[in-house]
């Protein structure tokens, strides 16, 4: 039991076992468990040391993570702390999830006061926060409903089936409707076997092939390549990251997205935005394609939705809507009041325009402060991104640079090929708050040149 230690006392009475046969409107069983209980001592809980904690990992957990040395044990705003007290500043924010940061108080309310309500029923009733926050994501998107997830590859694997249905549903006499996918260059979509097969990483895919057939991954932005392979008809949806976020902070251009659009319209295809990342005020904007005048079809989002807890979302048309009948796609845990209660909090806060605004003035302050420090390095290639999605491209690994980073107290992650240092912090970050990020940053610089 570790540091926590239950003293038992045991008083159980049971009437006779007879009555346990018994109708239970005329039988009765009485039972009675008296129990001295320790009461558990936060400190005792939290009490091992990082190297305990790491070690003990190693013999009880999947190996599937390479983590970084260190353990979070608690935060606050945009900083964190190991268990030996050591304070980070967090520019990763739980890869773009904990938007508002750590413990945001509305945040906190918000879960703390449904928890004591109502957690989980299932969707096979109603409950109201779930009612509420479809109402909130439609009411400020392209979208007329919304099917929930509980991550974002599972909110890409709704699209991928919503697709394929779709396109059966409006070609009821077709005995090969469009099934097949496109895709691009340095995409990522997930890592469940449909959302897999769109992630164009080849070693996340080849330990677990065949996945999915039927997918095609094109350049990021080749206009030509696309409009022809959307033309011959077999493509069910295109998916495509407005701003790919693990590919290494690549944004689309207009032209591209507009041509997408036309293209999949003209051929009867799907045009599905991933926005799992780049999504919910990441970039400034709501949503990433607003900056763009191109509405897709379906959008998937997830990250920053909750605060921190587990959720995606598949927003659709009601064209798309149309096609999906009862028991097509479910799930047990999705859209529960406690996890949706989390959400509108976070909606309520990122939607106002003025923190949106707050955000775009903090990205464009962030990449300034880069570009003066950082861009004179011969090993820095390009500082680029929008709002508080910012990438550094370097011309060698990042993973030196963010492990220096990381001693010195600062957290930031990789992108792309690992050579792309990506900044993703809680988007309540302040001005100061960035400013030290950028003086570590420069600060550890000379970690590129040591590692050659």
């Amino acid at each position: 039991m570790g540091s926590l230690q239950l003293f038992h006392s045991f008083s159980l009475s049971v009437s006779p076992a007879t009555n346990l046969h018994r109708p239970l409107n005329k039988g009765r069983v009485n039972a009675s468990l008296n129990m001295d209980v320790e009461a558990p001592n936060p400190l005792k809980l939290k009490s091992n040391g990082s190297n305990e904690v790491i070690e003990e990992e190693a013999k009880f957990i999947v190996g599937s993570y390479a983590r970084s040395p260190v353990v979070l044990s608690s935060g606050k705003g945009c900083k964190l702390y190991d268990p030996e007290g050591r304070e980070f500043l967090d520019c990763a924010a739980g890869i773009a999830v904990n938007a508002l940061g750590h413990g945001d108080p509305d945040w906190v309310r918000a879960v703390t006061e449904q928890a004591n309500i109502l957690t989980h029923v299932s969707n096979a009733y109603y409950t109201i926060p779930q009612v509420e926050l479809a109402k909130r994501l439609v009411g400020n998107s392209f979208a007329d409903r919304v099917f929930f997830t509980n991550s974002g590859t599972e909110a890409n694997e709704a699209a991928i089936k919503f697709s394929r249905k779709f396109q059966r549903f409006i070609h009821p006499d077709n005995k090969q409707p469009a099934t097949e996918f496109i895709t691009f260059t340095n995409s990522f979509h997930g890592r469940t076997m449909g959302a897999l097969a769109l992630t164009s990483k080849e070693h996340y895919r080849s330990p677990f092939e065949p996945v999915m057939p039927g997918v095609t991954f094109l350049e990021y932005g080749n206009i030509h390549a696309a409009i022809d392979l959307i033309r011959n008809g077999m493509i069910a949806a295109v998916f495509v990251e407005p701003v790919q976020g693990e590919g290494g902070i690549y944004s689309a251009t207009k032209e591209f997205l507009q041509a997408l659009r036309s293209a999949c319209d003209d051929a009867g295809s799907l045009l599905v935005f991933d926005e799992v990342q780049c999504g919910l005020g990441r970039t400034g904007y709501l949503w990433a394609h607003e900056a763009y005048g191109v509405f897709p079809d379906m959008m998937t989002l997830a990250k920053p939705l909750a605060g921190g807890l587990p959720i995606g979302a598949t927003l659709v048309t009601e064209r798309v809507a149309s096609a999906i009948a009862h028991g097509d796609h479910g799930s047990t845990f999705a859209g529960s009041p406690l996890v949706c209660s989390a959400a509108i909090s976070v909606f309520n806060k990122i939607a106002n325009p003025s923190f949106l605004s707050s955000i775009s003035k903090k990205g464009d302050y962030m990449k300034e402060l880069l570009n003066q420090k950082l861009g004179g390095n011969p090993h820095v290639k390009e500082i680029r991104g929008w709002g508080l999605m910012i990438g550094i491209e370097l011309d060698v690994s990042a993973s030196p640079l963010v492990d220096a980073c990381r001693n010195s107290g600062l957290i930031v992650l990789t992108a792309g090929k690992g050579n792309v240092v990506r900044l993703v912090p809680p988007l309540i970050i302040s001005e100061e708050e960035l400013k030290h990020a950028a003086e570590i940053l420069h600060e550890c610089l000379p970690a590129l040149d040591n590692s050659n």
